[in-house]
């Protein structure tokens, strides 16, 4: 690296003399990597005011032999110093002050050549760098299809691959000094923010696997995700494709045999190549070595590299003898840390939909924790009651996610409600056909396949119009970020269980006041409130073709279709949640309720009756809520179909 001259200790002084000594008049210096590698590194040991401080105070030196040759070479170090990283003189103020400065000694000795040399004037701003959020307004024509499951693997890795770079690219020298050194991620937003949205894509692969209702269909999108991850393998993303190979080997997911049954033997065999890749066995060696031979763009895999930075600081000492740089130590940082910031500075050549991005952006952000994650798997996939010892907790992936394990980065309300935002002007932009400010259902339903286990169109619905409004939109994913970042994850309003009442009860998530006559009944517990609406006495009936309909104040009549599937009973009665006001609701069943009723409070009541009552006895029942088919009768009397799935 051209330092074999200074052996393995220096002086500052000593470094910085043996780089200006590399360069000629012309500017061009021997082939090395020292004056690169001490640019990067010197905050590793002084602050770059107090860098530049010396190189200004070399430059004023009277009594200096061929002074001219020299200031000329330290002039042409500033100028490679200001090529190499210009964010630093965007920045930092004390640097731009002391170049001004240096600027206007070079006038006072007469070095005009010098003046235009350390020019920073023409460097453009960086102050997107100071923003974890910021974006580039870019508008294209036509419409995009926000629904994921209509969107092709490539395209899906794209934009992934996006939101990944501009993460990394904010990430400074001096973010990852802190966490080596440091050992945390306080006062540290943009590595926080990108380990965020690492653990967020792992989660939210598990999310949109475990969102599916049948094991087919969760196998299918196993498939989906895996063809991904080729993608972004062939885009050189390599921390992406870690965290969404990471989200399929997560326990949560591996664990669901019937689910695997439907993999054909071609991807089964293609899950385990990528599970290989990023593997850690042999610290890694598969992966770096797939890293080292790619050329152009490429992203590593943070957590990897984070790892390799905590080894070197804590195995070598930062000086020899106090006063010597230990010049080992700052060539094995160098190498690791040159990789992660030239990032900053990389050219890709991808061209996102900025609508895409706004959606993906808060579907990252909607996640759960990983024993909530894991008990909803319990919930899809019981456990065999002749194995007793399955595990009750997520036992480690496969792939290594350790490194960003509980890091939990308090949420910005200022930049969540500006992702929010976004979010609700893309889907309008590109749903709302007749630029009426209404989206229809079916439209909706394309959105919420995006989000697993959100609410249902009626929940969103507050007028109950048949139409969404962006502020009926926009009120409803603030409500849920609310929710998630205060007791649970969004949509997750509903736990029914058989209990007998007494008296009519409410709640506010379901329909507003319901009177029943028979005491047996399921029982729904949000918070405070109780929904309460009627079963069978004494013994249970068949419910394929009962329903429940539900007027309310505004001669709005709501009917809601019931069908029996069965599940473990083990899975019943444990408990699914410990949030607070969840950990004493008694026993708990599938958590996902996609079809709910909103009413707003008020004079507005309603009642539920039975229809189209058919008796037949049915003994055992575990489980009665599974499929929902709502008839929604307008105030013309006239009534259409919704059916939605529980998933």
């Amino acid at each position: 690296m051209g330092s074999t001259a200074l052996g393995k200790t220096a002086s500052l002084d000593e470094l910085l003399h043996t780089c200006i000594d590399m360069f000629d008049e012309k500017g061009g210096f021997e082939d090395s990597h020292l004056p690169r590698t001490v640019l990067l590194m010197h905050r590793w040991y002084l602050t770059s005011t107090e860098l530049i401080g010396k190189l200004l105070s070399m430059y004023r030196g009277k009594n200096m032999e061929k002074c001219h040759e020299l200031r000329l070479k330290i002039c042409h170090f500033m100028r490679y110093w200001i090529m190499e990283f210009p964010a630093e003189f965007n920045l930092d103020l004390g640097l731009i002050r002391l170049t001004e400065e240096f600027r206007e000694v070079a006038s006072e000795l007469g070095y005009e050549e010098h003046i235009n040399l350390i020019d920073i004037s023409s460097i453009p701003s960086y102050d997107w760098m100071r923003k974890v959020t910021q974006r580039k307004k870019t508008f294209k024509k036509g419409k995009v299809c926000l629904l994921f499951d209509h969107l092709e693997p490539i395209e899906l890795a794209e934009h992934l691959t996006f939101l990944e770079h501009k993460a990394f690219r904010r990430i400074s020298f001096t973010d990852y000094q802190s966490y080596v050194i440091h050992g945390c991620l306080e006062d540290n937003p943009t590595l926080e923010r990108s380990i965020a949205l690492f653990n967020g894509t792992s989660k939210w692969v598990q999310l949109m696997v475990l969102s599916k209702p049948t094991p087919q269909q969760r196998a299918e999108v196993i498939t989906k995700y895996i063809n991904v991850a080729q993608k972004l393998l062939q885009l050189q993303n390599f921390n992406t494709l870690m965290a969404v190979v990471g989200g399929l080997s997560h326990s949560s997911i591996s664990r669901l045999k019937e689910t695997h049954f439907y993999l054909s033997a071609e991807v089964t065999k293609e899950w385990n190549e990528m599970t290989e890749l990023v593997s850690s066995n042999g610290n890694y060696c598969s992966y770096r070595k797939a890293f080292a031979d790619c050329d152009g763009f490429k992203i590593p895999i943070l957590g990897v590299h984070l790892k390799d930075l905590i080894a070197v600081h804590v195995i070598f000492p930062d000086w020899i003898d106090e006063t010597k740089v230990n010049i080992v130590k700052m060539q094995q940082l160098y190498i690791t840390l040159n990789e992660l910031v030239s990032l900053q500075s990389a050219a890709h050549h991808l061209e996102p939909n900025m609508d895409l991005i706004n959606l993906l952006t808060l579907s990252l952000d909607l996640y759960h924790t990983e024993d909530d994650i894991y008990k909803l798997s319990l919930v899809l996939e019981p456990r065999h009651p002749k194995s007793p010892t399955s595990p009750t907790i997520p036992n480690k992936s496969v792939v290594p996610l350790d490194w960003a394990s509980g890091v939990t980065p308090k949420p910005d309300p200022i930049v969540i409600n500006k992702h929010i935002r976004k979010l609700v002007d893309s889907v309008f932009r590109n749903y709302d056909h007749d630029q009426d400010g209404y989206i229809s259902q079916e439209d909706f339903e394309s959105i919420a396949a995006n989000f697993p286990f959100l609410d249902s169109f009626c929940v969103l619905d507050k007028d109950q119009d048949g139409l969404i409004s962006k502020e009926e939109m926009m009120a409803y994913f603030l409500r849920a970020n609310s929710q998630l970042h205060c007791n649970m994850g969004p949509g997750f309003v509903h736990n029914f269980q058989e209990v007998t009442y007494l008296k009519p009860t409410f709640c506010e998530h379901c329909a507003g006041f319901l009177w029943g006559i028979i005491k047996q009944g399921y029982k729904c517990k949000a918070q405070d409130e109780v929904f309460e609406f009627p079963s069978v006495s004494g013994e249970s009936q068949d419910l394929d073709s009962r329903a429940i309909t539900l007027v309310t104040g505004s001669s709005r009549k709501i009917s809601v279709r019931l069908q029996r599937a069965t599940t473990s009973q083990a899975t019943q009665t444990e408990p699914l949640w410990h949030e607070p006001g969840w950990s004493d609701s008694g026993s708990h069943t599938f958590p996902k309720m996609k079809s709910r009723f909103y009413v707003k409070t008020g004079k507005s009541k309603g009642f539920a009756k039975w229809e189209n009552e058919k008796s037949s006895i049915q003994a055992n029942t575990d489980l009665s809520i599974a499929h929902l088919t709502e008839h929604v009768t307008d105030h013309n009397g006239k009534e259409t179909d919704q059916k939605t799935e529980e998933s």
